[in-house]
Order: structure tokens, then sequence, then C-alpha cells
């Protein structure tokens, strides 16, 4: 398979004629893969059982004679309206009993039997017709699952959740033991009794809360599973997946990413906010990590502006480029847009696309050109490698997600704010992070972080422990271990057996209006936004203590030696500064340090190594110089020094590739 370069082709939305210039245009822009019929259920079965293939065979047949592949999706994204008004049970409910009308795009409610049934029929009817075209190099299941529908509160899901209740738990009585139903007189004398946690006068019980979202992933990934089984079975051979979309809350990607061949992804910064290419390398890790370290596709970025922000800024000249290169640099196999041709109609219309509404006389049609004709020149030395890790680890867990988010914490908590926090330290310290499972194997880092990870199991604390006893060096900070599986408290108090492990006892959580003057000072110094802990050190070191509120004197930072291994733990939040400083304690301190920083990388430059090259990207509006030399394969030219234009790249090859 060639490295995927193309867009969303939603040629149904164009006459004939136009199906020809897309094909020129495409093979100008060497465009290689097409991704064909994501939205067309209603042109494929326009009535009940009624199908007309013969418009796409036209289009997947020009693509194929083209030399370009077909991403052939399933078109079950959006059901067609006929479906909708005939079996309105298939309709999404909201919590609060409302059902939601058709007209716009994922108005289904995934449990639903009925939908369930006309999707995969449609499927099959595609798998049997297009299973073995050699046109078809990739299936693409839905879309962007539970984007518009991500969870359903309704009589069907009800009954669909008791079900997955009771494969879980097996009995009425364990649920209830289980869930701490004894709290507010909740307890249920069978599965028959548990809703869904519809619209209430007040908290939810948290471990119905947590259930209900395992659930709704769940359900989302059985609609996809029912898709995916008919197309292995039909179209043997050829991969399928479908678009993640970054840090999903409702839809738990680890789960889903055994379920598909290769990860792909949709990824949308916003060109407004400064940063934003800091979130977008962050999103690029974890689709690496997903996949176990595999090449991973881009399958959804936009040329330049969207259309769904309240202000939808533009991507500046070459910014595009630079994040397209961000994703090749950090494991894409492909780079793809939403959309090939800017839309005339419709509520995407303000979106751009590869061939913008200007046409192709355009600073965008430009640009898509030329990173194509790099793309291709680069494919050689690119497709298949793989990003180096630098050791480090983060932990994510879509447990603690849902979680620390619930009403009725100690203060209302951002799961990935935290995450991102350390992700950006690492990432301004020059460290390619990966992310994993809490029942990943650790033995391959040398650094694991785990942020708030609110819920730990005691195999998770374990396989902690044992990282640290192996050697490793662990980092813990606030909200981690608050709670077991079940959303219960560890019965020896926050932290459970991770405690002895870090050599310290959180007494209480203390948190803080942020206007409370509340800082860690000692081995680091940085105020804190709104979180301390009153802990007390029980074999750890204090590096660290509070100035202010509750926590005041108490230790904020602490290190536990063990062998060669050593257990941190840190009290407090921490912005993307706090946590740098943090970190650069620990690295700087460690026993045997084997992790490559490089913090004098200008601000706003990347340097990341994939196979045998160095991507240095800069998401600067100005120049800057950065101290490298080597063979630019971009520039085609040995260098003493990389001159990085606003926005710029330069790839640099390894000595063994250099030409004479």
């Amino acid at each position: 398979m060639p490295f995927w370069y193309g867009a969303d082709y939603n040629a149904e939305q164009w006459p004939a004629e136009t199906h020809e210039e897309d094909v020129r245009l495409m093979l100008e822009a060497n465009v290689t893969v097409a991704t064909v019929a994501v939205f067309a259920w209603s042109l494929l079965e326009p009535s009940d059982g009624e199908f007309e293939f013969e418009w796409l065979d036209r289009i997947i047949d020009r693509l194929y004679e083209a030399g370009i592949g077909v991403d052939l999706a399933t078109s079950t994204a959006t059901p067609p309206n006929w479906l909708s008004l005939q079996h309105p049970d298939t309709l999404l409910v909201d919590e609060w009993g409302h059902v939601l009308s058709p007209g716009s795009r994922q108005h289904v409610n995934p449990s639903s039997a009925t939908y369930r049934r006309y999707a995969t029929r449609l499927v099959r009817r595609l798998a049997e017709r297009y299973g073995q075209h050699p046109g078809v190099v990739a299936w693409h299941v839905g879309n962007e699952f539970g984007n518009d529908n991500p969870r359903d509160y309704g009589d069907e899901s009800a009954a669909v959740f008791r079900q997955w209740l009771e494969g879980k738990y097996g009995s009425i009585e364990v649920l209830n033991a289980r869930w701490g139903t004894t709290f507010w007189s909740q307890r249920y004398r069978s599965f028959e009794e548990v809703l869904p946690p519809r619209a209430a006068p007040t908290f939810h019980n948290p471990a119905h809360l947590l259930d209900y979202e395992r659930f709704s992933s769940d359900a989302l990934l059985s609609a996809y599973r029912a898709e995916a089984d008919v197309l292995r079975e039909l179209s043997p051979g050829v991969p399928v997946t479908t678009n993640f979309m970054g840090f999903f809350r409702p839809a738990d990607y680890w789960a889903w990413s055994r379920e598909v061949d290769f990860i792909s992804d949709d990824s949308y910064p916003d060109p407004a906010v400064e940063d934003s290419w800091m979130d977008a390398a962050m999103q690029r890790d974890l689709m690496r990590s997903l996949g176990g370290g595999r090449p991973w596709v881009l399958m959804e970025q936009s040329t330049s502006a969207v259309n769904w922000r309240p202000l939808n800024a533009p991507k500046r000249p070459g910014q595009m480029r630079a994040l397209s290169y961000q994703a090749v640099a950090r494991g894409a196999d492909g780079i793809m847009f939403f959309q090939w041709r800017q839309s005339q109609r419709g509520g995407e219309k303000f979106h751009s696309a590869m061939v913008p509404a200007a046409g192709t006389d355009s600073r965008i049609w430009r640009e898509v050109v030329e990173l194509g004709r790099e793309l291709r020149e680069l494919e050689p030395s690119v497709l298949g490698t793989k990003t180096e890790s630098s050791g480090v680890a983060i932990v994510i867990d879509w447990d603690s997600w849902w979680s620390a988010e619930q009403p009725s914490t100690p203060a209302r908590l951002d799961y990935i704010d935290a995450v991102r926090s350390w992700h950006h330290a690492l990432l301004n310290l020059g460290v390619t992070t990966d992310f994993v499972h809490v029942d990943s194997d650790l033995s391959a880092y040398d650094l694991v972080v785990a942020p708030m990870l609110f819920v730990a199991d005691e195999s998770t604390l374990a396989r902690f422990d044992s990282f640290v006893e192996r050697g490793g060096t662990l980092l813990v900070t606030a909200l981690t271990g608050v709670t077991d599986a079940d959303a219960a408290f560890h019965r020896g108090g926050p932290l459970g057996s991770l405690a002895a492990t870090l050599g310290v006892r959180v007494e209480e959580y203390a948190p803080h209006d942020p206007t409370e003057s509340v800082s860690v000072e000692g081995g680091v110094t940085f105020s804190t936004r709104h979180w301390a802990e009153v802990v007390h050190a029980e074999g750890a070191e204090v590096l660290a203590t509070f100035r202010g509120g509750l926590a005041d004197g108490g230790p904020a930072l602490t290190r536990k030696r063990n062998r060669t291994g050593s257990a941190w733990y840190l009290a407090a939040d921490a912005t993307e500064a706090a946590a740098r400083a943090v970190l650069n304690l620990i690295l700087n301190t460690a026993p045997n340090p084997v992790i490559h920083t490089d913090p004098a990388l200008p601000s706003g430059v990347e340097e990341v190594r994939r196979g045998t090259l160095t991507f240095l990207i800069s998401h600067r509006p100005d120049t800057v110089r950065v101290a490298r030399s080597g063979y630019d394969v971009l520039a085609d030219t040995a260098v003493d020094e990389i001159v990085l234009e606003a926005h710029g790249v330069a790839i640099l090859a390894a000595q063994s590739n250099t030409p004479d």
C-alpha cells in the first residue's frame, strides 16, 4: 500500500462532468487514496430494500483506472429519512426523554436492533459488490462513531444496558454490593429495575454513572463490530478501520484499538490558538500508541478553516504543511483531508477542502499540490518505519477520565488538562512520549508518569510497584488511586497499596479557591491552581513543601528510592511550566539517566526521529535557526545550520543515507 494522500471524495454532490476534472486534479496533486461514500446511504438505498450501485460503480472504477485507491465507507453514519420515519425506534433519546429528530447526522441510537439490521444489510450488499474489487484498498466503517450520538437513554438502550450489567456482574446481589446501593436506598431487586442514569433531582450513584459510560462506549463499539464482521467475512484481506477523534471522551479507544486493522484519526487543531500544535502533537502520540507503535493514518484534517467554531480562523501559509509533517514524524503513513472539493451546499460548505471554492488558482491548491509532490518523493524513506521512543510514557485511562469528571467530587476536575500539562512539558523538553494503558507492559520505559489516575485497581497499583522494583522511575500526581474500578474508595485511603511504594500517606484533600495563594517551594517552586493535599511522608524524602492553605508546611513533592528505582509523588496540580520543573528535577537526579532531552530547542519547534530521518518542524510565525547539520532531504542539500521560515520544515537524513 502506498503512502496515503487524499481526502473524503463526496462525488455524489457533483455532476458527472466534474468527476473527470476531479480525477485529473487528483493526479496533479499526487493523490493516492480517496475515501468514498461516507454519507451516501440515501443514494445507495433510496427506498427500503431498493439499492442503486451503478453511480458508485462508475466512481470506483474511474478512480481505480487512474491508479487511485478507494477507502470505501459503509455509509451508515447517517441513516436516510425513510428509515427514521418508518422506524422512529432508531432515533436518539436524550437524558430528559426527548426524541431527537433526523435532518442532521448520526441521528440514531447505536443499540437499536432495527438500525443494526438495516445497517448490516447495506454493508453486506456493499461487501458482496465491492469486497473483491481491486481498487478497494480499505473499508471505512461508519464515520466518527459517537461524535453526535455519544449516549442514548431510551428504553431500548436501557434493555441492552441491563443485559450488559448481567453479563458483567452475574447476579443483582453482586451488582448491589459493588455499586454500594445501600446508600440512599438505591438497592435493586432485579436487573429489570435498573435504568440508564437519566435526568434526576441530584447526584447519581458514581458506580452507576461509570458503568453507563463503559456500556455506552461498548454500545458504539458493538455497532462498529457488527459492520466489521460482515466485511471480514465477505472481503477477507482488505483492512477495516474507522476514524477516531483524538482525545474523545465518549469512546475508550484502548478497547477500540483492538478492533481496527490500522488506527486512523481526525484532527483539527485551531489555527487561532498559538499552542494548538502541542495538542496536535499529543493527539498524534496517542494514535501511534493506540496502534502499539505501528504506522497510522491521519484520516481527516483541514487544508485551512473549518466551519464549526465560533471563529473559524484559516491556517496561515505553510501551517497545513507543518501540521501534516508533524503527523508523519509522529508515525502517520497517510495524510488525508476533509474533503476533496469544497461543497456548494449543506452544513459544511464553509469547511475548507483540497480543491477550494475559489478553484485551483489559489494558495490552498498550490500548497496541496506541493505537499503531495513532497510526500511522494519522501515515501520510500518513511513508509512503514517507526517513530523513535524516548523511553517515557504517560498513563491514560478512560475510566479515570469518566470518574474524575463526575459531579460530587472535591473540585471541578479536568482530566485531559492534567494529562496535557505533562505531555506538553515533555514536548518542550524535546521528549517524544508514548501513552500506555493501565495494563500495559512498562518494561520498555525508563520513566512513567501517571497523572490523575483517578481509578486504579490493585493489579494496576501492583504493576507500578513492580516497575519501580525493576529500576524504573515512576511519577504519580495528585488524585491518583482515589477509587477502585467500582468507584469505591480504597480501604487504606487514597493511593491504596501504592502509598507504600511512594512512601506517603494522604490524609486529606485540600482544594482551594484559585485566588488563594498556595505554592510549592523547595526543589521546585510554583503556584498551585486549586489543588493541594495534606500528605505525610512515611519513608519518602520530602523535596518540596506547601506554603499557604490547609497543607501549609506539609510535603508537596516526595521521592522514595528503591534500589535502582524511584517513586515520586506530586500532591498538587501543575501547569505545563510546573510540570517541566518537576520533570527537570527528576531527570537530573535519576541514577542512570538515559532519557535524551533537548530543552535548547527554540520554543515552537519540535524535533522527532522516525526511522532514519529527523524531522524539525516550526510552528512559529517567524524565521528561526536551529543548530543542526546534515542532509536536508526536502531541500536536497547539505546544511550546516537549519533555517526554518515561518511554519517551516526540514527533514535530515541519517549519515548513512546522505548522498555523496
